[in-house]
Parts: C-alpha cells; sequence; structure tokens
C-alpha cells in the first residue's frame, strides 16, 4: 500500500510566492493613488463644509466670519498654506483674528497626503453678515501624490459661491511641491 504526503513540495511554494510578489507589484501603485485620492477627496469636503457652514452662519447671525490657516486649531496662522489645518469662528470684532471671546464654527486638523494653497494675499475668508465674501474672488489649489495632472482648484466668488475651476502652472508648482 502506497503512504500518502500531504503539504506543498519547495517548488510549489517558490511558484506561489512569485505570484503573490507580482501581484502585489502590480496592486500597491493602485492602492497608493486610490489613497492619494481619498486623501484629497478629504480636504476638498472639508473645505466646501468649511466655506458653506462660515457662509451660513454670518447669514444667519448677521455678523461676520473668518476662515484662516491654523496649525494649532486656536489662532490663525500667516501665509497661504492650508495644509497644516485651519479654523472658521464668529469675528464680532472684525480684526480678522481669533480672540478667546469668539465662537469657532469649525477646526481643520492638518490634510493626511494633500496640500492645499490658497491665492497670493488671501489668507483670510471673511464672510460678511449676509453671507457674501469680502474682497476678491479666492482660489484654493489642492495637489496630493499623484501629481500635478490632478491638482484640482476651488474658487470662491464674493458672493459665497463655489465652483470648480483650472489650475494654472504656477498654482500647480506651488501646490505641488513637497
Amino acid at each position: 500500500m502506497k503512504k500518502r504526503t500531504y503539504g506543498f513540495t519547495l517548488a510549489e511554494l517558490l511558484f506561489c510566492l512569485a505570484g503573490l510578489g507580482v501581484l502585489g507589484a502590480v496592486a500597491v501603485p493602485g492602492l497608493q493613488a486610490g489613497r492619494h485620492a481619498a486623501s484629497s477627496a478629504d480636504a476638498k469636503s472639508a473645505l466646501l463644509e468649511t466655506l458653506m457652514k462660515s457662509s451660513h452662519k454670518a447669514a444667519l447671525h448677521g455678523a461676520r466670519t473668518t476662515l484662516c490657516p491654523s496649525f494649532n486649531g486656536e489662532q490663525c496662522s500667516a501665509g497661504f498654506d492650508w495644509s497644516r489645518g485651519w479654523i472658521a469662528f464668529i469675528d464680532r470684532n472684525g480684526s480678522r483674528e481669533r480672540e478667546l471671546d469668539e465662537a469657532v464654527i469649525m477646526v481643520k486638523p492638518a490634510l493626511d497626503g494633500a496640500r492645499l494653497l490658497s491665492t497670493s494675499g488671501r489668507s483670510r475668508i471673511v464672510f460678511q453678515g449676509n453671507g457674501g465674501n469680502a474682497g476678491s474672488n479666492v482660489t484654493f489649489t489642492l495637489c496630493d501624490g499623484r501629481g500635478a495632472g490632478k491638482a484640482q482648484t476651488l474658487v470662491v466668488s464674493n458672493t459665497g459661491n463655489l465652483r470648480q475651476g483650472v489650475a494654472s502652472p504656477e498654482q500647480i508648482a506651488a501646490a505641488c511641491t513637497f
């Protein structure tokens, strides 16, 4: 009677491991692109939510609301890089800087895997009591690890309307450097 053996031969095991290696090499770049796309979508969604809530609160309370970059979630930061987070608050005194007695509407912590810059000269966005945006249009440029080809822009008009824009080469160059 013949003895039955169980298990794999070394050749079978090596063949399976090689197959898994090929599958991993094919799948990993796709997974990374998906992760970058999700980071971008999260950043865009959070920015839209903050803009809408700020505009709504301004109109609801008849008071100015201010959005600004913030790395600590408490005070505004200098500059146009919103990647380290931002805050929105009711700006009772119109200083465009958050005071301790001014209510925070929303805090967004640092972005994971994406970079978000506002138009040069627009480090603050102020919504008036009518819900409109004071100043000129502001353009946000969003870039992630997929590179310049996937850069997106979001334009906020003076009336508070939002629209998708086309990023200029200068905006892409600034936002897509990590």
